[in-house]
């Protein structure tokens, strides 16, 4: 490989300007060892462009190559995709607004890939803190996501778009992207057809960004709502699927069961059983065709 292999990076934003900001400057820190050139796609969901000063100004600042786009209807699918439709090169990566990665993210990411010969690397999203959060958060394990060992082969229900690196290729065609009917989801969604198709996805533990955890994530609330909508679309991702809903109708009444148990093992291990109850709410909600979150995504 050389500095002809090209890696575009696409971002899809909205509302998050100041964690824009920071992406972008460790973007700009990115080491490439001379084996490729990156630009960088900002695809925002903002009609009201919060994001495109901040965009902007670091083009004024950088030499890296970038392209401000926007896609008005709240549709995270419909974003991932005018990201790609504005992206070029032989591999396409893809960090959310709110993260932000080590400085060999890419080169990590581009080496595992070329070793393996696979369609696509997943790497480790780790919680960041700017302030103390409270001991329950942390020990609780709110906000850490399943790590796995260099190497392996995913599943579909491992996959997501918050640190990912694709060969370009999987998005040649029109139909292979990103499908508007799953307002949550859609990432999985495609993992999904891919893997069906016969493309591989491996995980790198090594390429680590971080998700910056605001107080706002913090509230008892917004670990509910979250959990609940989670479980909400799980349940719409994969309508009637009887292993999922027979495993909530089993572990439902032993999460109940085991609240007051986990209360005396303290608030992290209480909210983490809380956190399990609510999804597990929220798949068998859907299936009653219930839906107690009314908002079309749950970020703060």
């Amino acid at each position: 490989m050389s500095e002809n292999t090209h890696i575009c990076v696409c971002i899809c934003t909205y509302k998050r300007p100041e964690l824009l900001r920071r992406l972008l400057d460790h973007l700009s820190r990115q080491i490439t060892d001379g084996l490729f050139t990156y630009s960088i796609v900002v695809a925002e969901n903002d009609d009201a462009r919060s994001a495109e000063s901040i965009v902007s100004e670091f083009a004024s600042t950088v030499k890296i190559p970038l392209k401000y786009c926007m896609q008005p209807l709240r549709n995270i699918a419909m974003t991932r995709n005018k990201a790609v439709e504005n992206a070029s090169g032989d591999f396409v990566a893809f960090i959310d607004d709110d993260e932000f990665p080590i400085d060999r993210w890419l080169l990590t990411l581009f080496h595992a890939c070329n070793k393996e010969g696979v369609d696509g690397v997943l790497g480790p999203v780790l919680p960041h803190f700017d302030k103390d959060a409270p001991r329950w958060i942390v020990n609780g394990g709110l906000f850490d996501r399943p790590r796995h060992a260099t190497g392996l082969r995913l599943n579909w229900s491992q996959t997501r778009t918050g640190n990912v690196l694709f060969r370009g290729s999987l998005f040649a065609e029109q139909g292979q992207r990103f499908n508007p009917d799953f307002l949550s989801g859609s990432d999985q969604e495609f993992f999904k057809r891919m893997i069906k198709r016969g493309s591989t996805f491996i995980w790198c533990d090594e390429a680590v960004v971080y998700e910056v955890v605001p107080p706002a994530r913090w509230k008892r609330s917004f670990l509910i709502r979250r959990a609940v909508f989670r479980g909400i679309f799980s349940f719409r991702n994969q309508p009637y699927a009887p292993r999922p809903i027979a495993w909530s109708l089993m572990v439902t009444p032993a999460y109940v069961l085991g609240l007051p148990i986990a209360l005396l093992l303290g608030q992290g291990k209480f909210m983490s059983c809380v956190f399990s109850l609510s999804y597990h709410i929220g798949r068998l909600s859907a299936l009653l065709g219930i839906n107690p979150i009314k908002e079309q995504y749950v970020s703060e």
